[in-house]
């Protein structure tokens, strides 16, 4: 019988089964809504979404999803592509959301017809909170629902709501959070923005696990900037950093203690103090934590995924897996088959 090993406090968190922190009870269903503008920003729209869908991987139900159109007809993207809306807006359905998004984009034609202002007001009135993605801020700056607040909006319109809502701080930042208003003025600053919502409703480990999902570089086989969370001193950070980029080929203490010029004595002694481990622990911790995220995400092997996070051979890596997660690799979900 193996004996199971816990994983330390600073690799605790990049693993997803770890992530769930609700406790056997129904977790609050926030309830969000999408209005989608006529030319909407498509990239700006799925970033929103996928950011809510990744949610629900780590922790199911958290988030449910709907969108609308100011009338039932199919909406075009700013790229072509057609969506037909769950429903058309009005306010009765818009009472049962806890988040409405208005979805613009680049061509999305600055005119807000009597009726969809209504909405908005309605919705501000209910207490519900309120996003714009693009020139979505346009929208509510026109409808009067952002008077008093700090706003982004895309570059090519921030004088056209300055015009419309001069009580409104119109700010250059990617995206804005102030009180019940939120507002991005690009695709990334719309994943931003989503993202810094879940953190506020449930913990920064639930966004971590978001964040390592998405931010990925090109190869969706390495992740991109592991160690961006973690507040250690320079010298540290950079055999962090070492470690992180060298998994497949695991570097020795000895010369990780080098780059990091420092003693091995002293490097044990670092890790000691502001990781709470040992070197060698949490280096075995990042290349099982890679591995995991490996079998769950790419349709790589047992025995590729083995290879890449620098295990000898596939029994040393189903022992060191079954170790800290209680089953072998073998048995790991695959969420991206």
């Amino acid at each position: 019988m193996v004996e199971r090993r816990a994983f330390s406090s600073t690799t605790l968190c990049k693993n997803f089964r770890h992530l769930d922190k609700s406790g056997s009870g129904t977790p609050t269903q926030a309830r969000v809504g999408f209005l989608l503008l006529e030319h909407f920003s498509l990239p700006a729209f799925t970033q929103a979404l996928d950011t809510l869908v990744t949610a629900n991987l780590l922790r199911p139900g958290l988030f449910t999803s709907s969108t609308f159109g100011l009338t039932d007809q199919e909406v075009p993207s700013d790229l072509g592509l057609v969506i037909r809306p769950d429903a058309a807006l009005h306010s009765e359905e818009i009472k049962r959301l806890d988040l409405l998004v208005v979805c613009g984009g680049y061509r999305a034609e600055l005119r807000i017809e009597p009726p969809l202002a209504s909405v908005l007001r309605c919705a501000s009135e209910s207490g519900i909170m309120l996003a714009g993605l693009w020139n979505g801020a346009w929208f509510l700056g026109a409808a009067g629902v952002l008077d008093g607040y700090r706003c982004a909006i895309h570059p090519e319109h921030r004088s056209a709501l300055a015009e419309i809502s001069k009580s409104t701080q119109v700010t250059s930042e990617a995206f804005v959070l102030d009180r019940d208003r939120m507002t991005a003025s690009s695709p990334h600053g719309a994943f931003q923005m989503v993202l810094q919502w879940i953190k506020a409703l449930h913990d920064k480990e639930l966004a971590e696990g978001i964040e390592d999902i998405l931010s990925f570089e090109a190869s969706r086989y390495r992740r991109m900037k592991s160690s961006r969370h973690l507040s250690v001193s320079a010298p540290l950070r950079e055999v962090v950093k070492l470690m992180d980029a060298n998994l497949e080929e695991p570097l020795e203490l000895e010369q990780l203690a080098v780059y990091g010029g420092r003693s091995r004595r002293q490097m044990e002694r670092l890790f000691k103090e502001q990781l709470g481990t040992t070197p060698q622990r949490y280096y075995l911790e990042l290349r099982i934590t890679e591995a995991r995220r490996l079998l769950q995400h790419t349709d790589l092997s047992q025995t590729e995924v083995a290879v890449a996070c620098g295990f000898v051979s596939p029994s040393h890596f189903s022992k060191c897996y079954s170790t800290y997660f209680g089953y072998r690799p073998s048995r790991e979900s695959r969420h991206a088959l």
